[in-house]
């Protein structure tokens, strides 16, 4: 039997001192350390046992060094969200967990499930997700000291609160700077930006974060967009029991930073005020219809971007 055969896929489950390979069909596994070396030493072995697609779970920085690695050899990479392999072990069957078991059930999926693989984000892809995320953060350790601000009365401290808070301020705008020489640096997304803040509601900091946080953005219809921003409505239902609509899945800071959007275009865009005001004439609860906005604002963009046009009031109406 060929080494084709004997492993079509493989599964890593990459941790922060080791990466364990299963292969598939064939259930073999190995581990190397999750080192410079150990990475190069992962590529031969399934480069010599035959292996054309890799599957691993999207999650932690550990496996970047591994995907650019693997994506430069000429690997089929696919990167799933844990859930997925989670919903796969559930379907097997299986309880037992370590890391060799777990390279084997990823690798199985990776044989089994051929959606798996998608485009691998460029270099410069990633370096903007991490300065956002870095933004993020910041923004967020912001608004913690504030709170604590508010809760001390120690003169000592005060200040100490307001020194922190200048000192994250001034590294978040040097990250913002960072971040905006680097899109304006790209004629493609330098015109997506310009594209994106132009839609009322979507302003500098939403329009970073869709570029940054989605890229596919302007690549795929309007139903793929929704989803993996985790604004698609899921229908739930069995028996005799009413079908229910509801939101899940997708990216979480993209979906918050559109929610926000949609609360400014429903208070100072005509057009979006009317819809969100139709929806709440309709009974329909604030927040549903905030998410309804959302997703009208997500899908706007998404066509303008795709189509390269600048707004219009009449682009809400497509």
């Amino acid at each position: 039997m060929t080494a084709q055969l004997l492993a079509l896929a493989a599964g890593i489950d990459v941790g922060q001192r080791y990466l364990d390979v299963g292969l598939a069909p064939s259930g073999k596994t190995f581990r190397f350390p999750n080192v410079a070396e150990g990475i190069a030493a992962v590529v031969e072995r399934l480069t010599q046992a035959g292996v054309g697609r890799v599957v691993l779970e999207a999650i932690g920085p550990y496996a970047r060094q591994l995907v650019s690695a693997l994506g430069a050899a000429g690997f089929e990479v696919g990167l799933v969200n844990p859930r997925r392999i989670k919903a796969f072990r559930d379907f097997e069957g299986r309880r037992a967990k370590t890391d060799r078991l777990d390279a084997r059930l990823i690798a199985r999926f990776a044989l089994a499930m051929t959606d798996a693989i998608r485009p691998l984000p460029s270099a410069e892809q990633l370096a903007l997700k991490a300065l956002a995320t870095r933004r993020r953060q910041l923004t967020e350790m912001i608004a913690m000291e504030k709170t604590r601000l508010k809760q001390t009365a120690e003169p000592l401290l005060l200040d100490n609160h307001r020194a922190t808070i200048a000192a994250l301020t001034a590294q978040c705008r040097q990250i913002e700077t960072e971040l905006a020489r680097r899109i304006n640096a790209d004629p493609q997304l330098a015109c997506s930006f310009e594209i994106l803040t132009s839609i009322p509601g979507i302003g500098e900091r939403v329009a970073t974060a869709l570029i940054t946080e989605l890229p596919e953005i302007g690549r795929v219809d309007r139903k793929a967009i929704a989803s993996l921003a985790g604004l698609a409505p899921h229908i739930s239902q069995s028996g005799n029991a009413p079908p229910r609509a509801a939101i899940s899945g997708g990216r979480p800071c993209v979906r918050t930073a559109l929610y926000m959007a949609a609360l400014v275009a429903s208070r100072h865009n005509p057009q979006m005020k009317a819809a969100y005001q139709a929806l709440r004439d309709q009974g329909k609860p604030a927040k549903l219809a905030l998410i309804a906005i959302a997703r009208k604002l997500l899908v706007t963009a998404n066509a303008m971007v795709k189509n390269n046009t600048p707004y219009t009031p009449q682009s809400l109406d497509s």
